[in-house]
């Protein structure tokens, strides 16, 4: 879609290839889906290198860029310059900071704290000086809509940028008008989250576009469709000792095997097993 990306959030290298395959130009591995699918909360319990691991499954799966929910940085500013570059170095392409205090929150929760202003800047700085590559982007995301107000979002926001941020991500805004009105007023890249049964109204991404977004991620999306999916075929089994009602709205082994690239390594391991028996 012309004017914005649009940015389905992964939590696995198998949804990054699908994401691929099916035409999107980035995916965005949520911290709230990957701590999700590890049966953890997502108040900052992850270590960063449990999120590094699956950044190199899905930077080795895939050619798209991958941009990094790393929460608040894993601890303070120098930390957050040690994430930068172990990011970068398992091949994302940007990294998420947010301005919480731990334990952090949902964006779209209430009880959150922010640290103070400097504080975040400071994060924002260490990370832009970290990076070894001036495109590997720094994303600064504020929370204060939701326990500041919008002005303190504003101001927060212009601050960051000023310490390095290359997209500002305003969380939890709430209505269209505040998507507009932030938009008028932080002159920058800007990065619309649209997750369900959020604060924020779910927009077209073609309207985000027109009114100055560059960037729309769907974080939990994909978790939460496939966790309905898997609901509703656990109790179909359960209930009648078979899966064959299930069967058509299945991703076939044939589907299965081209997206992993199962027949290209038979290929190989043919052409690979004639080549040394010709010998």
């Amino acid at each position: 879609m012309p004017g914005i990306v649009l940015v389905p959030g992964v939590f696995n290298a198998l949804l990054a290839m699908m994401a691929e395959r099916m035409g999107f130009k980035a995916v965005y591995l949520s911290g709230a889906a990957l701590t999700a699918s590890l049966g953890l909360l997502d108040i900052g319990l992850i270590t960063m290198e449990e999120v590094v691991r699956v950044v190199r499954y899905i930077t080795d799966a895939v050619s798209i860029p991958v941009i990094v929910d790393i929460d608040t940085g894993y601890g303070e500013a120098l930390n957050v310059a040690r994430a930068v570059r172990e990011m970068e170095k398992a091949g994302a392409a940007a990294v998420q900071l947010e301005d919480q205090v731990l334990p952090k929150k949902c964006g779209h929760l209430k009880g959150k704290s922010l640290v103070p202003p400097s504080d975040m800047a400071k994060k924002v700085r260490m990370a832009a000086e970290a990076r070894e590559n001036s495109d590997f982007v720094i994303i600064a995301r504020t929370d204060a809509m939701g326990v500041t107000g919008f002005e303190d979002a504003v101001e927060r926001a212009r601050l960051y940028l000023e310490a390095g941020a290359d997209v500002i991500f305003p969380e939890a805004l709430e209505s269209e008008e505040e998507f507009i009105e932030f938009a008028k007023r932080v002159r920058a890249p800007l990065l619309a989250n649209m997750t369900e049964f959020g604060r924020s109204p779910l927009i077209p991404a073609k309207r985000l576009g027109e009114i100055g977004y560059k960037f729309v991620i769907y974080p939990v999306t994909l978790l939460r469709i496939m966790m309905a999916s898997a609901r509703e075929a656990l109790s179909l089994i359960a209930q009648q000792g078979t899966q064959e009602a299930l069967v058509p709205k299945m991703l076939t082994r044939k589907e299965l095997y081209e997206l992993i690239g199962y027949y290209e390594y038979e290929e190989l391991d043919r052409r690979v097993s004639q080549e040394v028996e010709g010998r």
